[in-house]
């Protein structure tokens, strides 16, 4: 039994060592071919793989039974054109909890603390005395500290969960929204339709939507409207999920405090395009995860799974 496994992933074949009827063989991920001799195999494990290489794959591994996608979500595999009827997908969900949510933290401080004004400063020469020296404290209608802050994070999942202890211990009251409501590890959790209340209530809205067609422009001209003068937006969900054009406008015309974008509609985003002279916007270029943590684990795990007929782990098809 062949596994495929990208060389965009340092696989260490020895985790994989107690499964003797399988063999282990790298392929280039960013290829738009596979290689003859490894399209017999039947499972591929998936990381950062271009759309031309992920639909070679659909179409030319007719062995094919399983894909692990490292990435926490599905929507590369399953756009790529795979049979899931036949191919069992599993996805790296939780791989990348805590290096997406420290990512979201930083940029909530980075938008706080307004470093980003003091970088611009320095690279002019020039002294930020207006962010120094006496500062009010927690003065109403500003976002100046996590302290006190009113955080409201969109698509309440496994991140959020990794997020929100860390806000809370600097001092923010954090609430979700998610597509069911409840009370998740102590977090009051709202469902979509209570949006119109939550908004006009928020310092920071975090976004960490699936990109799906129910989440396209989830965040539009409409909802920014809601939020206050002085909330920013921090997304490190999809890019599809905001209206990339309100967003500027919002900014443009100062009708939100600022914005902190790690993902866009179209990646990489294209040079001159207008978000990057957007005010009070701090860009991200997709680094919010890109360090699947615990990837051979899960491999394994699943590959023990699979050879048993077992349910596998973060499955989103099975055969």
């Amino acid at each position: 039994m062949k596994l495929l496994y990208p060389t965009t992933l340092k696989l260490d074949p020895a985790l994989l060592a107690g499964f003797p009827t399988l063999t282990l063989h790298p392929y280039d991920a960013k290829a738009p071919m596979i290689p003859t001799d490894l399209l017999d195999a039947q499972i591929l494990v998936t990381w950062c793989n271009s759309p031309a290489n992920l639909s070679f794959a659909a179409q030319n591994l007719p062995q094919l039974k399983w894909i692990q996608s490292l990435a926490a979500g599905p929507n590369d595999v399953l756009a790529a054109g795979f049979d899931t009827s036949r191919v069992a997908v599993t996805t790296g969900s939780g791989l990348h909890d805590r290096t997406v949510a420290e990512h979201a933290l930083g940029l909530l401080l980075n938008a706080a603390r307004r470093f980003y004004e003091m970088r611009d400063f320095q690279n002019e020469g020039k002294w930020p005395g207006h962010l120094g020296g006496p500062q009010p404290d927690r003065e109403p209608g500003t976002f100046r500290t996590l302290r006190d802050a009113r955080v409201l994070i969109w698509g309440y999942g496994n991140i959020a969960k990794c997020l929100t202890p860390h806000l809370v211990g600097l001092g923010a009251t954090v609430r979700g929204v998610a597509r069911r409501a409840g009370v998740r590890g102590g977090v009051e959790v709202f469902a979509e339709d209570k949006l119109a209340e939550l908004l006009p209530e928020t310092d920071a809205l975090v976004m960490i939507l699936p990109g799906d067609a129910s989440t396209r422009h989830a965040l539009n001209k409409e909802r920014l409207r809601l939020l206050p003068k002085h909330a920013w937006v921090v997304n490190v969900g999809r890019g599809s999920s905001v209206d990339e054009d309100a967003l500027f406008e919002a900014l443009e015309k100062e009708e939100i405090g600022g914005a902190a974008l790690d993902v866009f509609e179209q990646e990489p985003l294209p040079e001159g395009h207008k978000l990057y002279r957007a005010k009070n916007l701090i860009l991200s270029p997709h680094a919010a995860g890109g360090r699947p943590q615990g990837s051979e684990a899960l491999i394994v795990d699943n590959m023990r799974r699979f050879l048993a007929g077992q349910q596998m782990r973060n499955i989103i098809s099975k055969l």
